[in-house]
């Protein structure tokens, strides 16, 4: 079958809101978020773009479909077995979805409101804790204190990756600066720097950060709901 064919085939398959959301998260994929239009979106699939608006109410209809579809992507966790281990699984799964659509963790912060499905993922989260003995109050505290890496990505104080820095003299030039005016950060930046030049691959590894925090949360409610079931026996 030619390619020419396959696309004739896909433009004739029945439009559905599946297909329409499946197209915009490619979309959103190859060209960024930004590329997405409701103009671009039907030219994507191959049909006017008001036809969309019989399986799609708007473009934010469109965004929280998305959502979901990147939700759909996150594995389950074991349905037995301790709160900890399954609770882990399931967020690194849901990293794994963030890191195929990088665009993600952006959309679903922008959301208002949350659908169905991101309660049902939220609920299905509180119900690993509570099955794993946490009372009520601390489920509260434990949701608030993972906050977004419960959907697999983080919000960070600051952007640590480099990228607006052009050149060696730069870097140096820039930490002279750093030096003077905030002497406590500049430490990390000088030790970031010796491990890059030192070892290849070294310094901020997004994965292990986000590991490294999201264990440190999971040891820590491991011990506050140890102690409360003590209190409580």
């Amino acid at each position: 079958m030619t390619t020419e064919t396959q696309t004739t085939t896909e433009r004739r398959a029945p439009l559905t809101r599946e297909r329409v959301l499946g197209a915009a998260v490619e979309l959103a994929d190859r060209y960024g978020i930004e590329a997405l239009s409701m103009r671009r979106l039907g030219t994507e699939i191959g049909v006017e773009a008001m036809s969309l608006y019989n399986h799609v109410a708007n473009k934010e209809d469109v965004l929280d479909g998305m959502v979901d579809v990147i939700l759909g992507e996150i594995d389950a966790p074991p349905g037995d077995g301790d709160w900890k281990p399954r609770l882990r699984a399931r967020i690194l799964s849901a990293r794994r979805a963030m890191l195929r659509h990088p665009w993600a963790s952006g959309v679903i912060v922008s959301r208002r409101q949350p659908s169905p499905m991101m309660m049902g993922y939220m609920d299905g989260v509180a119900g690993i804790l509570l099955q794993g003995g946490f009372s009520v109050d601390l489920l509260h505290h434990a949701m608030h204190v993972l906050g977004s890496r419960v959907l697999g990505f983080s919000q960070e104080l600051f952007d640590d990756s480099g990228e607006l820095v052009q050149s060696p003299e730069m870097q140096a030039l820039m930490l002279q600066q750093m030096i003077v005016a905030f002497p406590n950060i500049s430490e990390i930046v000088r030790q970031v720097q010796h491990d890059e030049a030192s070892v290849v691959g070294a310094g901020c590894d997004d994965q292990f950060e986000f590991e490294f925090a999201l264990d440190l949360l999971l040891d820590g409610l491991e011990g506050r709901q140890a102690r409360e079931a003590t209190v409580a026996g």
